[in-house]
């Protein structure tokens, strides 16, 4: 499509990797595998907590809806990334793109505040843990992730909504994915409105979460700090662990890509740390929460050959 003044795009070019057409091969057996790695452990973590009784808690409760989400974001940019590379091609429709904008920012969102959820389910079960049962009831925990999903689902539809009034004058992605800011300087109408936007989402939906987890574990190290015994200080903060290492990842990547200065920008950046909160964190998930939990292990391992039994 050529570039003009007012046309609106009937279709987009994800330019992605293609800088490096001679690595093509290499990142589509790449992609592949580490997207069906994610959804192996995250469908294992879904099938352990469902199956064991013992796992239905607050935590494993939230934990699955994490696996859920973790299952969904990789889908809504890999597959069509491996389907380009396969047929040798970039496009993707206009309103394949909007959707993909849509699903991409909304389980991103969510991925967001359920990492917050937990470090306040981490806080009060290191803080409060004789009241522990109390606080986190089945009631606030639904609440916890039903309003999560609300405003996940709310927030992307103003920013697809808005995009969707723009005209574009060109059509050439230098992206992996439809990302809204890789698409709003690709416009000829006035984006002012949308960048505003797009900068009040970013306080409310990353910075104000963000701020609750340092608060929560500011609250976690003084109560740790509280404790006598070494030991105990490294046991309490062990089942700390596996969220701060997500929590590490996933924001150091989101400030990568959304919160640098332009000056740091590049494609090539961008596009790994969008990889890495889009691709990897999902991917890792289930293994930095198995390979630290043995309960979760002992129930991974009984779902596994309960399975085995069935099949055979």
């Amino acid at each position: 499509m050529e570039q003009g003044n007012q046309t609106s795009a009937s279709e987009f070019l994800l330019l992605g990797f293609s800088s490096r057409p001679e690595w093509q091969a290499l990142l589509f057996v790449l992609f592949l595998c580490l997207y069906l790695t994610g959804l192996l452990g995250n469908l294992l973590i879904l099938l352990a907590i469902v199956s064991d009784r013992r796992l239905h808690t607050p935590m494993y409760f939230l934990l699955a809806n994490l696996s859920v989400v973790d299952l969904c974001l990789p889908s809504s940019t890999v597959p069509k990334m491996l389907l380009n590379i396969q047929a040798q091609t970039q496009t993707i429709s206009y309103p394949g793109c909007l959707a993909q904008m849509y699903f991409c920012m909304m389980f991103a969102n969510m991925d967001n505040f359920l990492l917050t959820v937990m470090a306040y389910d981490r806080y009060v079960a290191i803080c409060h843990p004789l009241r522990y049962s109390t606080i986190m009831t089945q009631c606030l925990c639904a609440s916890l992730v039903a309003v999560p999903w609300i405003l996940a689902t709310l927030n992307p539809l103003l920013h697809t909504l808005m995009l969707a009034r723009l005209h574009f004058c060109s059509n050439i992605i230098h992206h992996f994915f439809c990302d809204i800011n890789s698409l709003l300087p690709l416009s000829c109408s006035d984006t002012s409105l949308n960048q505003f936007i797009v900068l009040a989402a970013v306080g409310l939906i990353f910075v104000v979460p963000s701020g609750c987890i340092l608060a929560s574990y500011s609250l976690i190290i003084s109560a740790l700090m509280k404790i006598p015994s070494a030991q105990g200080k490294l046991k309490a903060f062990s089942t700390c662990g596996s969220h701060l290492a997500l929590v590490v990842l996933f924001y150091g990547a989101i400030t990568g890509v959304y919160m640098s200065p332009s000056s740091n920008h590049s494609t090539e950046k961008d596009s790994a740390a969008s990889v890495v909160f889009m691709v990897v964190v999902p991917i890792l998930n289930p293994f930095i929460y198995s390979l630290r939990n043995s309960e979760l292990k002992g129930a991974l391992k009984k779902a596994v050959s309960q399975t085995k039994t069935f099949s055979q």
